[in-house]
C-alpha cells in the first residue's frame, strides 16, 4: 500500500515541479537569470546582489546546478545545427532538475535518518505529502539546495559518528564539500549543523586524522569557492590577483545581513514570526498535531525534541528568529527533519486535516500563485510578433516594443529567448505594485502621442500592459467601454490560473468585495494600448 502511495505522490510532486508558479523573484534572480544570459545569450538582468560593489551571492553551488544541465543542453543544441534551445525546455529542464534532486537526494536522506525500519516508510510517504516538497523543493531556491545540503550533512555526521572503529575518512571530506557549499549558498546554513555538529568533537578527539581531513578539504573546498567566485565577478583578473584580492561572497553576505537598515529594506517581521506564522503556514496540522501532543503528555511528550532532527529544526528556527527579516522559505530545511523526527498517529481527523491542508495549499503556491507570469513572458515574443503582423497586412515589420508589467512578480527576462531571427527589440519594464494613477502616468508616458502615431519613426512601437484581470482599474481603458481617456485597452491574450495574493486589501475594500474581485477575477492578461485618434 505503501508503494502505491509513494508513486501517486511521486505523479503530483513531477506535475508541480511543471507547473509555471511563481513563488517568489529569487527562484529566477538568483539563478537561472545569471546563467541563460551567459550560456544561451537570452536577455537577462543582473540582480543587485550580483552587481554590488561587494557582491552577496556566490556561483560556487549554483554551477553545478544550473550551469551544468543549461551547457549540456547547449552543447546538444549545437550538435544537432540548432542555435539555441527554446526557453521553456531550459525552463523546464532546470525545474526538473530540481525534482530529481528532491526525489532522490532528499527522499533518500529522509530515508536513512530515520533510525526505526518501521517508521521509515511512513516517513518517507509523509514528507512526500506535504506541499512544501511538491512547491518550495522542486523550485529554484536556494533553499531548496539548502535542504538536501543540510539533510545530507546530518546523514553524514550520524555516520561519522556511529563509526567507532574507523575514521571515516571519506564521509568527513564529503561532509567538509557539504559544509562549505552551504555556506556559500545560504549564510543560514551554520544555524542547522551547529548543535548536531558537536556530536563530531569526541570522533576527532578519538581520530585525529579526521579532523584533518575534515579541515584539509575543507580548506581546499574554501579556496576553489573563492576563486570561482572572484573569476566570475572579475573574469579579466589573473590567478595572483583573484589570491591577492579575491570575492568572499558569504563575508560579504554576512556583513549586509547583520546591517538592520539593509533588513528594513526587505521587510521587518516580529521575532516570534517564525514559530507562530511561518511554522504553521508550511506545516499546517502537523505542527499543531506536535504541539498538542507534547502538551498533553508532557513532560513525556517532548522525548523527540531530543533527536538531533529535532535540534537542528528548533535550534536553526530560534538563531534565525534574532534576524529580523524572517520568511517562510527561509524555514524549508526544517520541514523534512520536524516530520521525519515525530511519530503520527493512526488519526482519521489527523490524516483528513493533512491531505486538505496539502491539497488546499500545493494548488495555491504550486499552480494559481502568480501562475501567469512564467507563461505570459514565454508567449511574448509571439503575441507582439502577431500583433505587428496583423497591423502591417501579414508580413512582419522591424519592431521595438514596450511592456508595462503591472502588480505582478518581477518577469524573469530570460524567459523571452533568443529572438535574434526575429525584427524584435522587447523592452521590459517591471512597474511592481505602484498606485493606480502612477499607473496611468507611466502608460500615458509610454504610449506615443496621436502626432507621433503618424510619424513614421514611432509608427511600429507599439505598448503591451500585462496586470492581473483582478486589477479593476485599468477597467476604464478596457475596449469598448473604454472612457477615461483617448487610450485604449485591447486584450490580446490571458491564462487563468493566476491569483495576485498581493493585491488583497481587506482594509479598504473588506473581505468578501476582495476576495470576490480577486478569486472570482482570477487570471493575468496581455492588453495593447492603443491611442483613439480622430
Amino acid at each position: 500500500m505503501w508503494r502505491r502511495t509513494y508513486l501517486l505522490l511521486l505523479v503530483i510532486r513531477v506535475y508541480f515541479a511543471l507547473s509555471p508558479s511563481y513563488l517568489h523573484p529569487d527562484e529566477n534572480f538568483q539563478g537561472p537569470e545569471i546563467f541563460a544570459g551567459r550560456i544561451f545569450s537570452f536577455p537577462s538582468r543582473l540582480p543587485w546582489e550580483f552587481v554590488a560593489e561587494k557582491p552577496i551571492r556566490s556561483v560556487f553551488p549554483l554551477w553545478p546546478t544550473y550551469d551544468v544541465p543549461m551547457s549540456l543542453l547547449k552543447w546538444f543544441y549545437t550538435e544537432t545545427g540548432t542555435a539555441n534551445p527554446p526557453p521553456q525546455l531550459v525552463y523546464h529542464l532546470i525545474r526538473g532538475c530540481m525534482f530529481l534532486l528532491s526525489f532522490v537526494l532528499e527522499d533518500w536522506a529522509v530515508y536513512e535518518l530515520v533510525p526505526f525500519p518501521r517508521q521509515r516508510r511512513a516517513t518517507v510517504v509523509l514528507v512526500a505529502s506535504s506541499y512544501v516538497t511538491w512547491t518550495y523543493q522542486t523550485h529554484t531556491f536556494s533553499n531548496s539546495l539548502e535542504t538536501l545540503l543540510v539533510a545530507w550533512g546530518l546523514v553524514l555526521i550520524r555516520r561519522i559518528v556511529e563509526n567507532k572503529r574507523r575514521s571515516s575518512l571519506f564521509s568527513c571530506a564529503v561532509l567538509s564539500f557539504i559544509a562549505v557549499a552551504g555556506v556559500f549558498n545560504r549564510i543560514t546554513f551554520p544555524a542547522f549543523l551547529l548543535l548536531p555538529g558537536l556530536q563530531l568533537l569526541p570522533h576527532f578527539w578519538r581520530k585525529p586524522l579526521s579532523l584533518v581531513c575534515f579541515g584539509g578539504f575543507g580548506l581546499l573546498f574554501f579556496g576553489i569557492a573563492v576563486l570561482i567566485d572572484t573569476a566570475f565577478y572579475h573574469p579579466s583578473a589573473s590567478f595572483w590577483a583573484a589570491v591577492y584580492d579575491p570575492v568572499i561572497t558569504p563575508l560579504n553576505n554576512l556583513l549586509y545581513n547583520t546591517d538592520q537598515s539593509n533588513l528594513a529594506l526587505h521587510g521587518i517581521h516580529p521575532r516570534y514570526n517564525h514559530f507562530l506564522v511561518n511554522l504553521p503556514q508550511l506545516l499546517g496540522p502537523a505542527y499543531v498535531t506536535m504541539i498538542a501532543s507534547s502538551m498533553l503528555n508532557f513532560p513525556a511528550g517532548f522525548s523527540w525534541l531530543k533527536d538531533m532532527r529535532a535540534v537542528s529544526a528548533i535550534s536553526a528556527t530560534a538563531i534565525l528568529s534574532l534576524f529580523p527579516h524572517q520568511e517562510p522559505r527561509f524555514l524549508i530545511p526544517c520541514i523534512p527533519l520536524l516530520l521525519s523526527c515525530f511519530r503520527m498517529g493512526p488519526s482519521r481527523l489527523f490524516l483528513a486535516a493533512w491531505v486538505i491542508f496539502n491539497a488546499a495549499l500545493g494548488f495555491l503556491m504550486g499552480v494559481y500563485h502568480q501562475g501567469g507570469v512564467v507563461p505570459a513572458q514565454i508567449a511574448m515574443p509571439s503575441i507582439i510578433s502577431t500583433s505587428a503582423m496583423k497591423a502591417s497586412g501579414g508580413e512582419l515589420p522591424s519592431v521595438s516594443a514596450t511592456v508595462l508589467w503591472w502588480k505582478t512578480y518581477s518577469p524573469p527576462l530570460w524567459l523571452l529567448g533568443d529572438n535574434s531571427s526575429l525584427p524584435l527589440d522587447i523592452e521590459t519594464r517591471d512597474l511592481m505594485g505602484i498606485p493606480g494613477l502612477q499607473m496611468a502616468q507611466e502608460l500615458e508616458k509610454a504610449v506615443p502621442s496621436c502626432r507621433s502615431i503618424k510619424d513614421s519613426d514611432n509608427a511600429n512601437h507599439p505598448v503591451f500592459v500585462v496586470a492581473p484581470k483582478s486589477a479593476t482599474f485599468l477597467d476604464r481603458y478596457k475596449a469598448p467601454s473604454a472612457d477615461a481617456s483617448d487610450l485604449q485597452l485591447v486584450q490580446l491574450w490571458s491564462y487563468s490560473k493566476h491569483l495576485n495574493l498581493d493585491d488583497l486589501d481587506f482594509g479598504d475594500d473588506g473581505v468578501i468585495p476582495t476576495l470576490r474581485r480577486v478569486i472570482g477575477r482570477r487570471g493575468l492578461a496581455v492588453w495593447k494600448a492603443d491611442r483613439i485618434c480622430d
